[in-house]
């Protein structure tokens, strides 16, 4: 469907996004550009995300393209999850970091001591295109550390359109519309809801994508807590995790959710073997490439809350390329990082996964068509209907959610146990944090 060029991030998004997409290797041999030698410069990520390891790919294929001196070479070696976190720390500490890698903006990138560890680019001209919504996201009060190597995206549900047709239901406003669709759509046959906990990230979609519903009921939850002023084991935090718990005391999930992987979860999708996916709507590009014939069955819409007259949609800021400090190539490294952050990196992000959401880099427009999952985004964003996700509004996110979330989704716990947890994995990553309060 053709949309408008989309240039401006509403201004909701200005306080500052799954995921739990990370990178991490060790350095490879590299040239030292002295007497005209080329420079390599390696740039590692994890190995559990097509699409983008399709886009670092591109970026680094369009650079090279344009550059005789430097090579940038992708190894999409890493592990995932929290594996990924910890060897990107240990790896930093110990200087042992590539000379780029991909990572989280926002509270996992200030749990890295990006002002010790990583590779500071504040008053570099480039950062002068980029949307302040993202530039707070990779900063701290004494630099500037990312580029962006994506789109905004929004998390929510993904659905088939022709499954809920044929369940006669139509996208839910409310929770209970969302679970008497689960009950209708389990009534003939379908699986409800698809999980795939085999890539244990996506555990965490249902509650992190509500974010929205508590943000609308308190807009201060962020500041409150990273002032230890709330907890997730109280509402409105509670109602993320009861969601989570609704959805698996209705068997709403497919069998195999436990060790289904992210891919497979998209087929089931596309299938109709399911109907609804909670996930981020970067993944619609993997939708477009390998189902084109489903893609426009494909819909999207928020996870929903109390009331259908606020219904909106949690955002976040795209992952970032960031450099060590301890890189022995920071003026070949800034040269990558500003045409990441121009309209040609733009240009091959776009080539690698089409139109997820709008860029947050100036001069980068939306324009042509779109998916059907980002027409059914981007009225959100239009309207002034969004929030950023949590981490976006609080350092305080501790790494363990993704586990705590497996065992809830397959009753291994309640809600009000893996809350309780996962305030006490927030308690131990804030005292890390050396926060005041904590």
């Amino acid at each position: 469907m053709p949309t408008r060029p989309l240039r401006r991030m509403p201004a909701i998004l200005a306080a500052g996004a799954i995921t739990a997409i990370a990178v991490a290797g060790c350095s490879a041999p590299q040239g030292d550009g002295g007497d005209g030698e080329k420079v390599t410069l390696t740039w590692f990520m994890g190995a559990g995300v097509p699409d983008d390891i399709a886009t670092a790919e591109q970026l680094a294929a369009d650079f090279n393209a344009a550059n005789d001196d430097v090579e940038v070479v992708v190894d999409a070696s890493g592990p995932e999850g929290t594996e990924l976190d910890n060897m990107v720390k240990t790896r930093l500490s110990t200087g042992e970091m590539s000379d780029l890698f991909w990572y989280n903006s926002g509270a996992l990138m200030q749990a890295l001591n990006p002002d010790v560890q990583l590779l500071n680019v504040a008053g570099e001209p480039w950062l002068d295109g980029l949307q302040d919504a993202y530039v707070t996201t990779v900063s701290t009060a004494n630099g500037t550390y990312g580029a962006p190597v994506g789109q905004a995206m929004g998390g929510g549900i993904f659905y088939n359109i022709d499954v809920f047709e044929e369940a006669g239901v139509e996208v839910p406003q409310t929770w209970d519309e969302m679970l008497d669709a689960v009950a209708a759509i389990r009534g003939i046959g379908v699986d409800p809801v698809i999980q795939s906990y085999g890539d244990t990230w996506t555990s965490q979609m249902v509650v992190l994508a509500d974010f929205y519903n508590i943000y609308a009921q308190d807009p201060d939850f962020g500041t409150k807590l990273t002032a230890n002023e709330v907890k997730f084991a109280d509402e409105p935090g509670l109602s993320s995790f009861e969601k989570l718990q609704d959805l698996a005391d209705a068997d709403a999930f497919n069998e195999d959710f436990a060790t289904t992987l992210l891919d497979q979860a998209l087929a089931k999708l596309a299938n109709g073997e399911g109907a609804m996916y909670p996930m981020l709507t970067f993944a619609q590009a993997t939708i477009q490439q390998n189902f084109p014939e489903q893609a426009d069955s494909i819909g999207f819409f928020p996870v929903p809350g109390a009331s259908a007259d606020d219904f909106g949609l949690t955002t976040w800021m795209p992952s970032s390329v960031y450099a060590p400090a301890t890189t022995e190539h920071p003026d070949e490294v800034k040269r990558f990082m500003a045409f990441v952050a121009s309209p040609d990196g733009c240009d091959a992000i776009t080539e690698a996964r089409g139109i997820t959401g709008p860029y947050v880099v100036d001069g980068c427009e939306i324009g042509g068509d779109v998916s059907r999952i980002v027409s059914d985004m981007l009225p959100f964003f239009e309207d002034g209907k969004t929030a950023p996700a949590l981490e976006f509004l609080s350092p305080v996110k501790g790494p363990n959610l993704l586990a705590f979330t497996v065992e809830l989704g397959s009753k291994i716990t309640d809600a009000a146990q893996a809350a309780k947890a996962y305030d006490e994995d927030n308690a131990l990553q804030a005292q890390q944090l050396g926060l005041e309060g904590w």
